[in-house]
């Protein structure tokens, strides 16, 4: 948008510089015209023909049409300068010439600085009027006021726009810098949200399948000696986490759904697929699909959502709450999919933990990673628990209109 605003004002800045360059020869060649058919074979002539050629080539070896911006280098000045007493004694010897001023006007405020401009004109002005009385040959108010107000307004409209061009192209930059600061922010902003998906990823994936490998292997290193079935058996399922959470990591870098998800069972198999692997001779799993066969096919990212919130709360239940027996129920209502978590654990004072708030959402871990995956669909977290009573925790995630029953 800057760029097109400075290449159309460069347009109109030489468009205007052509209209001037067209006017001055048009009054030259007039006033020159005008002199030889009423002052045929006079001794100046040869001068005034000399003296209009030299202007001509000085205006053509002028600064170019529509040159604007930074005021021009004193080799400019001195071109003006030269023209001008060109002029002036052109307009001496024949004031019929003095109207080519007109455009010297505008070539003198757009190359000299404003104060030396406003003096140019004044000096201009006065040898115009000076030329229209000897024309006319008598004292003429109208020959003496009309020029200076001519002149004056001319002057005034040209550095209005000039201080609405100076106004116009510092909105335009500071636009262009407030869109450069406003790239540079969503970029940040697109890191900060891709360090969270990578972190909440890590920690309901390969940080849980760790800990699993973790607790299987050190099962396995203590009945290694004396129940080696159990150590082999503890050492596959090991295997078998490992094999998983390669998965899960070659998916999540390429942004794609749980594996659990894409081998197209849905969200309810792949519930059962979290629960049968988080079974154990510790935690039993059960999954309660309550749908009424009314489950809908539930877009990606809830589906998504709502698994890593299971496996989440599946390795809550496994490393804290000290439960035997854990449940996961996904209900279906009108507007919005329900999924509980329950265990008969030990529980907790859900009041004891610092409410969530946004900064959590950086922390990428247990319940604030939950907290964040739901904020972004617009759903809730609730958490149900008391010591020695177990924990039931409800995400609650709100249906798109579309979604087909």
């Amino acid at each position: 948008m800057g760029n097109r605003s400075y290449v159309a004002g460069t347009v109109d800045a030489r468009w205007l510089g052509v209209v001037m360059h067209a006017a001055f020869f048009l009054l030259l060649g007039g006033a020159l015209a005008r002199f030889l058919l009423r002052h045929p074979g006079e001794p100046r002539t040869p001068w005034i023909i000399a003296l209009c050629v030299v202007l001509a080539v000085l205006h053509l070896l002028g600064p170019r049409a529509g040159d604007s911006g930074t005021r021009p280098a004193r080799r400019h000045t001195a071109w003006l300068t030269l023209v001008v007493v060109v002029w002036m004694v052109l307009v001496v010897l024949a004031p019929s010439f003095a109207w080519c001023a007109v455009p010297l006007f505008y070539t003198g405020l757009r190359t000299l600085p404003p104060r030396a401009a406003l003096v140019l004109v004044a000096v201009l002005t006065v040898f115009v009027v000076a030329a229209q009385v000897q024309l006319a040959g008598r004292f003429d108010p109208n020959l003496v006021l009309a020029p200076p107000a001519v002149a004056a307004l001319a002057t005034a409209v040209f550095l209005q726009m000039e201080r609405h061009t100076v106004r116009q192209r510092g909105l335009i930059d500071d636009l262009i810098r407030t869109r450069a600061e406003l790239a540079a922010a969503e970029r940040r902003e697109g890191t900060l949200a891709e360090r969270q998906r990578l972190s909440m990823e890590i920690h309901d994936t390969l940080a849980q399948g760790l800990s699993s490998q973790q607790m299987l292997l050190q099962a396995a290193d203590r009945v290694w000696e004396t129940e080696p079935g159990k150590a082999r058996a503890h050492v596959r399922t090991a295997a078998s986490v490992a094999e998983h959470n390669l998965a899960e990591a070659r998916r999540f870098v390429h942004d794609l759904a749980p594996a659990d998800l894409a081998r197209g069972g849905g969200l309810d198999e792949a519930l059962r697929a979290l629960a049968a692997r988080e079974s154990g001779a510790r935690l039993a799993v059960r999954v309660h699909t309550d749908g009424d066969g009314r489950l809908p096919h539930l877009p990606d990212r809830i589906q998504s959502a709502l698994l890593r919130i299971a496996q989440g709360a599946l390795a809550n239940v496994r490393e804290h709450a000290g439960a035997r027996t854990a449940a996961l129920t996904l209900t279906l209502l009108d507007d919005e999919v329900v999924l509980d978590v329950s265990d008969d654990g030990h529980g907790f004072d859900p009041a004891a933990r610092p409410a969530p708030d946004a900064s959590d959402a950086g922390r990428g871990h247990g319940l604030p990673a939950m907290h964040a995956r739901l904020r972004a669909l617009g759903g809730t977290l609730t958490i149900e628990s008391a010591p020695g009573e177990g924990t039931v925790l409800s995400a609650a995630v709100p249906l798109p209109l579309e979604t087909p029953r």
